[in-house]
């Protein structure tokens, strides 16, 4: 059953229509349906094969306006790495103890960052952290011996993102309480990482489809033509 503001939300999106990426920004502030400060997501549906190997698009941005949200960090590295990552404000730091907590089904942390010598002990929980898309991964700079500038990223706005099953990227961009200007310009910043990750061998359209929505508001379709510049 839908919401009383569920309903008067919907009525202010024209499904006919695809919006600049502008209007969407203003738009999903004024179809808010929460009392709390919702997650404003883009849902980008591309046009490649997540299958083969090469068109697995995945990678990180950092947003210039921040997520909103303040991430939790978890380290896992070696003592002499622990001080570094303490200090630039990693929630959780150590090894053996939290690969434990992992393995009973601990996933209480939004990004993990690990040493490359420790991996080889964490590759066993690539089941649990794989689909929670919280393993540590070179290509998302979360894999790194500089465990203090890879918190301060993520602290500091950092995303990583990556193709689903589907062929869609879903990524949180912002709250609902951000500016316009600032929804927009962080969606600008994921939307031109992605087109530049774009495969080779990637045939016909790229970007297929783009919808910005908050949490439990009606989506709001894009033009695509609005976001390549």
């Amino acid at each position: 059953m839908a919401t009383k503001k569920r309903k008067v939300a919907d009525t202010k999106v024209d499904k006919n229509k695809s919006y600049s990426l502008k209007e969407a920004s203003t738009l999903v502030k004024d179809i808010n349906c929460t009392k709390f400060d919702s997650s404003v997501d883009l849902h980008i549906r591309l046009g490649v094969d997540p299958k083969k190997a090469d068109q697995a698009i995945r990678g990180s941005v950092t947003l210039p306006h921040g997520t909103g949200k303040t991430k939790r960090v978890l380290v896992l590295c070696t003592p002499d790495k622990e001080a570094a990552a303490k200090e630039a404000g990693a929630d959780h730091v150590g090894l053996d103890e939290f690969i434990q907590k992992i393995e009973g089904g601990w996933t209480d942390v939004d990004v993990i960052i690990a040493t490359p010598s420790v991996m080889p002990k964490i590759g066993k929980l690539g089941k649990i952290l794989g689909p929670r898309n919280l393993m540590p991964n070179p290509k998302t700079g979360t894999v790194t011996n500089d465990v203090a500038a890879a918190v301060n990223e993520v602290k500091g706005g950092k995303i990583t993102f990556k193709v689903d099953k589907a062929g869609i990227v879903h990524a949180s961009i912002g709250r609902v309480s951000f500016a316009p200007e600032k929804i927009e310009q962080n969606s600008q910043e994921l939307i031109n990482a992605i087109i530049k990750l774009k495969p080779a061998t990637a045939k016909g359209t790229y970007l297929k489809g783009l919808s910005m929505a908050s949490t439990m508001s009606p989506g709001i379709v894009i033009d695509t033509k609005s976001v390549q510049n």
